[in-house]
Parts: C-alpha cells; structure tokens; sequence
C-alpha cells in the first residue's frame, strides 16, 4: 500500500486536501533511505531511568532529565528517548525534566511535536519540577521529616533570594541522620548546585553546621570553606592597614585553596609593607 506514496510523492500532498490538513504545496519532494538502523552506535542516555510498578495502572518507566538552560536540539532526543524506552520495554512511558530557573522550566513544560502544527504525530510533553512548583523548605523539621524532597527543594530554588534559609534548614537536618545518610545528601547537593553563589553558602554550613562528617566530600567543602574564609581574611587585614590591594593580588589570594598557603599570607599580611610582599618569600 505505501508503494503508491513512493511511485507518486506528491500524492500525499493531494490527499492531505481530502483529508482537511490544509499541507502547503511542497516545493520539491525527495525520498530517503528507509533503512533506518544505526550504521553505528550512537551513546544516547538518560540521566536517570526508573521502573514503577503500581497495583493500580500496573508498570510504567519514568525518564529524568536535568535541564540547566533551554536546548532547540532537547526535545527530539526527548522524543527520540520516550519512543526507544516505549518500543524497547513495551510499558508506558513519562518524561520528568528538573529545572533551576523559571524561564528554563516554561520552556521544557511546553509540548512539542514531530510533526506539522496540524498533524502532530509525536508530541512530547514533559513533566517539570523546577522553582515555580517546588515547595521552599526553610525548617528544619519539614525538612527532616523528608531529605530527600528538602534536597530537590534546595536544588530548584538554588537561584532564590531564599536560597541560603533553604541550605541552612537542610544543613540543620543533616545533623540528626547517620553519616551514611548524609554523606549522599550533601554530594548530591554540592554537585547540584554547580556554580551558583549557592555552592559557597553550602560550603561555608558544611564546615560550620556538619563539622562533624568525615567524607571525602564534606572534608574537601570544609577545606573549600576555611580556605574561602582566610582568603577574605587576609584581604580584610591589608585593606584595614590601609595598604593597596591591586586586582592582580586579589585574584591571586582569592584563587588559593590552600589552607596551609593562606595561613602563611595572612600571618604575613599583619605586618608587610605592601600587599604583594606577602608572596615574596613563596615567590623567592
């Protein structure tokens, strides 16, 4: 039956008429290889693929993406996703996308389709948790009562002017749990905030509020934090004896995340001449 397609290509335009789609006359028609088998493997993964089994609806996968900033290319390897998951487990299948900011999560909440606005064939339509529907968790006990969710919470507002109450409440909770616990809670969470402000603030409650842990990680965000803490020490110190700090100094102190290294600068820094005598033994 398709044959007929192949033998006369602008018949499709014809019947589209009898049909009421209103298709535009195309210009030129050209037929492609309808192989469409992978000559090579291409690496498509989601960022995370879940099973859900219920009594009620019985089984359905569920796709999570996180999105930092609005992608043209996303939703086609959103659909091409959903449909390969659908033909490949046969069970129904959503599409979650996390956002951080408002404009991204409008822009992936929107549906999508394959095809014309007046045939949509394939239409993608994610779900989004992002700022504009998460709850903001500023106590401590709300978020004890659920980490995992006052961890998302912290992850989408983590451009929020409420941001360092959220961290803060989150930190606060952290205190309670065993270590095997947190140790997750606070990578997930360092890694999640990238590079926002955001990761200072939870770097300076890591060290301060969860002093404690013995993580690889939440050691390296202690050291990140004293490191943070003594580079604003040293610049406090020269800017106080009314020395002149040059940009080329100030980057370079600020820079280090040596806590040894700054220790060194800033006991120097009480009694130099000027500021950029405090590398000059280092630099010697």
């Amino acid at each position: 039956m398709h044959r007929i397609f192949r033998h006369d290509p602008r018949l499709f335009s014809r019947l589209s008429d009898l049909l009421g789609l209103s298709l535009p006359p195309p210009i030129e028609i050209s037929l492609l290889p309808t192989d469409l088998t992978e000559a090579s493997p291409v690496e498509r993964r989601v960022d995370t693929l879940l099973r859900l089994d219920t009594e009620r609806d019985g089984s359905l996968l569920l796709a999570i993406e996180a999105q930092g900033k609005r992608d043209p290319a996303k939703p086609a390897s959103w659909a091409y996703y959903t449909a390969y998951l659908w033909t490949k487990y046969r069970l129904p299948t959503a599409l979650l996308v996390v956002c951080q900011d408002r404009g991204t999560a409008e822009w992936a909440g929107r549906p999508v389709a394959s095809g014309p606005p007046h045939m949509p064939t394939l239409t993608v339509q994610p779900i989004v948790v992002g700022p504009h529907n998460m709850p903001v968790i500023t106590d401590p006990a709300e978020a004890r009562a659920d980490l995992a969710l006052a961890t998302l919470s912290a992850l989408t507002h983590a451009g929020d002017p409420d941001i360092g109450a959220i961290l803060k409440a989150l930190s606060s909770a952290l205190r309670d749990v065993p270590e095997d616990v947190a140790d997750p809670i606070i990578e997930f969470t360092a890694q999640g905030l990238g590079n926002r402000p955001a990761r200072e603030v939870w770097r300076n409650l890591v060290a301060v509020d969860l002093s404690f842990y013995t993580s690889y990680l939440s050691e390296e965000l202690r050291d990140e934090g004293r490191a943070q803490g003594n580079a604003d020490a040293i610049l406090i110190v020269l800017e106080q004896r009314g020395l002149a700090v040059s940009d080329s100094v100030r980057e370079r102190v600020e820079g280090c995340n040596d806590p040894e290294t700054l220790r060194r600068w800033l006991v120097r820094a009480v009694t130099v001449a000027t500021a950029e005598a405090i590398f000059a033994e280092d630099d010697a």
